[in-house]
């Protein structure tokens, strides 16, 4: 399999997928399905690559791919060109393909309100930080959501300095809780508890994923932390029908 299918519960006409990184053209540290277009792979591989993903995925269009900065910046997905500088997007029209990419970063796919209205989010600890998950929330104003949290770092491999505990424990005292001291005297954090402290805290219950480490396997994703600069990236889409 090239791709995880989420396991959460979805509506029928609301479709969920993250890629792997196997399956593609891509050659060296890009090997081998990597879809991003910013990482130095090479353009027609790229292309290939995200035609293979279409293919794969039955996807009804395009998916609407964004300028990741580490921000909380959201768009409506069907009103998007590809050019936004945004981290998360969401749609409530049928056949627009939210997408991010991540590298050990968490990606988080939404479903709204009986699957009316889906989004994407790319958050890195700054992003996580700052708030992409309650500015995706706000754009998605629905009554009820479900999350899906994809692959990312572990917690036994996101190492971190003082700083990055401070700014989350001087926000919101519960989020101590989501870090350990690691051997070398520094912190190791846990993306997902950070994000369900957050998503706790914005009062979503029905929350999912969050198994994965993308640091420790190197059979099935890219991991910036572990390969360096160069590197693929996974996609994690959903879209509705």
């Amino acid at each position: 399999m090239n791709r995880i299918k989420p396991d959460w519960p979805l509506p029928a006409h609301v479709h969920a997928a993250v890629t792997l990184r196997t399956g593609g053209v891509s050659g060296g540290g890009h090997a081998s399905l990597n879809p991003a277009a910013h990482v130095n792979d090479d353009p027609a591989h790229v292309r290939t690559n995200r035609q293979i993903i279409r293919d794969m995925l039955q996807l009804p269009a395009e998916p609407v791919w964004l300028q990741q900065v580490h921000g909380t910046r959201v768009v409506k997905a069907d009103k998007a060109d590809g050019s936004e500088e945004a981290d998360a997007s969401f749609t409530n029209q049928a056949g627009t393909v939210c997408v991010v990419l991540t590298a050990d970063c968490l990606p988080l796919l939404f479903c709204g309100d009986q699957g009316n209205v889906v989004a994407a989010a790319h958050a890195g600890w700054r992003g996580l930080q700052a708030g992409i998950i309650a500015q995706t929330l706000k754009a998605m104003n629905c009554r009820d959501v479900t999350v899906w949290l994809g692959p990312a770092i572990g917690p036994d491999n996101f190492e971190v300095g003082d700083e990055v505990r401070a700014a989350f424990v001087g926000g919101n005292s519960k989020t101590a809780s989501a870090f350990r001291t690691a051997e070398s005297g520094k912190w190791l954090a846990d993306i997902y508890c950070l994000a369900r402290i957050e998503l706790a805290e914005l009062g979503i219950e029905q929350v999912f994923g969050g198994e994965f480490c993308t640091v420790a396997d190197s059979r099935r994703f890219y991991s910036y932390r572990r390969d360096g600069a160069t590197t693929g990236r996974m996609a994690s889409l959903i879209w509705r029908d």
